[in-house]
């Protein structure tokens, strides 16, 4: 079962959808212009409901089958945030927001969940309720978070979700996904050395020197994943700032220290989170100081319910073929915010392939408009497959 022909005949519209979301990126929560664009297709194209403001600015289309006998409800998400990137693509269609940029391909999620969402309200060939949920604030902000709280999954009694992310590197139409963790847990860290200041040439002997604690913190972190963690297991710990000092001449008092923590397995999360305070703070009391540690849990792992990745691999298996699914796919330490609509819901995340590019997060990133089709496809089918008619 191929590309959904409706859908295929779609794909000039949701590239010219897609071009003016990336012409106009947004971040966060202040994805106002799109989400009201969204809301007006959702209208347009004669959801059942539409209701805006779900975890601040996201947007939720309602669309029922020909039958409800059933009682099946199924999330299917996309996010419609950009990031703080200058733009250095050269396509004709390049962000007109200097600063801001859709590095990650979120315009593309949010133009094939469009077009999945005008295919099954024309069709409507279901049984059941599908939940088309646009997302604010995927980079950072837990959006993801914020619509479950807002009561994305009671409101409308959503029993699975899913989420679809594009993927460079995975070849064209490609899919992906596995049982378990497929994406990381992404924490911030802020680390705060005390030390005393004092003349860096004539008394240093006087002061205890905050950058040098500091850069013996860096080093010592280390350790935490070469000899505290499991080595069939994974973490990352990554120290990207280092704040200190206020002249050549000054030993600095403070030091500030911040970075970031990925792990696949909550008890190592654990473990990474209860060790960095630990080396921090003793690494520092042997050199006459002190530090203070700040750890902030931001993303969970993004844990797929064994069943629904099946499901979803399936599902993908009848769009592209067999041999073009990988559903045993090696987990990455990149992070997602749907990981809380995973955690509230049995649902998966799915990768489709970019085909060869730059990786998400780049300036001169361009999502790959030949896989539309490929996207909106797998969310009509999904739901198509998951609520039989009959």
């Amino acid at each position: 079962m191929p590309i959904v022909n409706r859908v295929a005949a779609l794909s000039d519209e949701m590239a010219a959808w897609r071009h003016d979301f990336h012409e106009n990126p947004e971040l966060l929560y202040e994805v106002h212009r799109t989400a009201g664009i969204v809301a007006e297709k959702l209208r347009e194209f004669g959801c059942d409901e539409v209701v805006t403001g779900i975890g601040r600015t996201g947007v939720v289309g309602v669309i029922r089958g020909r039958k409800s006998a059933s009682g099946k409800t199924i999330g299917l998400r996309a996010d419609m945030d950009a990031l703080p990137i200058m733009e250095t693509s050269g396509v004709p269609y390049a962000s007109k927001v200097p600063g801001k940029m859709h590095a990650c391909g979120h315009d593309g999620h949010t133009a094939m969940l469009l077009g999945a969402a005008k295919y099954l309200a024309e069709t409507r060939n279901f049984d059941g309720t599908a939940i088309m949920i646009f997302q604010p604030a995927e980079e950072g902000g837990g959006g993801g978070k914020a619509m479950v709280e807002d009561g994305l999954m009671t409101r409308w009694n959503i029993q699975e979700v899913y989420g679809m992310h594009n993927m460079p590197g995975l070849p064209e139409g490609h899919f992906a996904t596995t049982p378990g963790a497929m994406l990381a847990s992404s924490d911030n860290i802020q680390i705060t050395v005390h030390g005393k200041g004092g003349h860096a040439g004539a008394g240093p002997h006087k002061s205890v020197d905050s950058v040098l604690i500091g850069s013996q913190i860096v080093n010592a972190l280390q350790s935490i994943v070469a000899r505290n963690v499991d080595p069939l297991k994974s973490a990352v710990i990554s120290i990207t700032q280092f704040h200190s000092g206020t002249a050549f001449n000054i030993i600095p008092e403070v030091a500030e220290l911040g970075g970031t923590v990925r792990t696949l397995d909550p008890e190592v999360r654990d473990l990474v989170e209860r060790r960095i305070g630990e080396v921090a703070e003793s690494v520092a009391r042997a050199y006459g100081g002190s530090a203070e540690t700040k750890y902030t849990r931001m993303y969970p792992v993004t844990m797929n319910h064994a069943r629904e990745a099946g499901l979803a691999a399936d599902v993908a298996r009848d769009i592209v073929g067999t041999d073009r699914v990988n559903d045993k796919f090696i987990p990455m330490m990149g992070a997602e915010d749907f990981s809380f609509m995973l955690e509230a819901r049995p649902g998966a995340m799915v990768l489709v392939g970019m085909g060869d590019g730059n990786e998400c997060h780049h300036p001169a990133y361009v999502f790959n408009d030949n896989i539309l089709g490929h996207g909106a496809s797998f969310w009509a089918r999904l739901v198509e497959t998951r609520m039989p008619a009959g």
